[in-house]
């Protein structure tokens, strides 16, 4: 069972919930957010593996090149253009869709492979913990996060999703079974909601809501998911005390008195995804 986490924009405690409810449903966590893989800084599980992340891209032989464009017609991504009768390579724009080759008459064309990023695996109070990271100045993080999901264990896996609704997100769901959208009572917090919940819905991934930072009052948030018969799993309070401790890299669910409010989103969790 893959459960996604997401939220409609960062900030609103998306990593907080899932690291959370990984030490409370004892589930594998999966940090998908390969941008800014943050959910380490707070479980700290002892790193065993480390993989890293290839991607192919164009070589030229400028012995064969005959400098006649066509490679550069048939990229879709802009990674190839020609200047006067040279043909340049821009490597991080290169999808490695194999066109170039295919249309290179000349045969100057073959591909070579570069790292772009790692995958880190680890273990902490008898969970799996693994996440992608994105090596700095590279704009492409797809090909990570498949190769961090492609190799999910059996069992619960919680994925800490990318935050927004990108193809980053989109390349997430694809793994996952369920979803669980991470949303805060403010006007922003409600915008970015309606896009995770029109994106979830699009691939028919059943799903519920946690709402952060909530002051036990009626809110927005509430009046949409009631009127969009969506089912509201729980809210984590608004607390000094809870910034406090998040801002000291420590879990929640380690506090005797957050404890109580992780395992009852759990339970919950499994009641309104239906899994066993």
């Amino acid at each position: 069972m893959n459960i996604a986490v997401l939220s409609g924009k960062g900030g609103t405690g998306k990593t907080t919930v899932s690291t959370n409810l990984a030490l409370a449903l004892k589930a594998n966590y999966v940090d998908c957010d390969v941008e800014e893989p943050n959910g380490f800084l707070f479980l700290k599980p002892k790193i065993d593996k480390t993989y890293e992340v290839m991607v192919e891209y164009p070589f030229i032989d400028d012995d064969k090149c005959i400098s006649c464009g066509a490679c550069v017609y048939a990229c879709k991504f802009n990674a190839l253009a020609k200047v006067k009768d040279d043909i340049m390579l821009f490597q991080k724009l290169c999808h490695g869709c194999g066109a170039c080759e295919i249309v290179c008459k000349a045969g100057a064309l073959s591909y070579k492979k570069r790292q772009i990023g790692s995958i880190q695996e680890g273990t902490v109070d008898g969970i799996k913990c693994s996440r992608g990271i994105l090596n700095i100045s590279e704009p492409m993080a797809v090909p990570i996060i498949k190769q961090l999901l492609e190799e999910l264990d059996e069992g619960v896996n919680l994925m800490d999703c990318p935050p927004g609704t990108s193809c980053n997100v989109v390349n997430s769901l694809k793994y996952a079974d369920r979803a669980i959208l991470v949303t805060e009572p403010t006007e922003f917090g409600l915008n970015d909601l309606k896009r995770a919940v029109e994106l979830v819905r699009r691939f028919n991934i059943p799903f519920g809501i946690i709402i952060n930072r909530d002051d036990g009052k009626e809110n927005i948030i509430k009046k949409y998911c009631s009127e969009d018969e969506i089912h509201i799993i729980g809210c984590i309070p608004y607390s000094r005390e809870i910034a406090k401790i998040y801002s000291e890299g420590e879990e929640l669910y380690k506090n005797p008195k957050y404890r109580k409010v992780f395992t009852e989103l759990s339970q919950r969790a499994r009641e309104a995804l239906k899994w066993n």
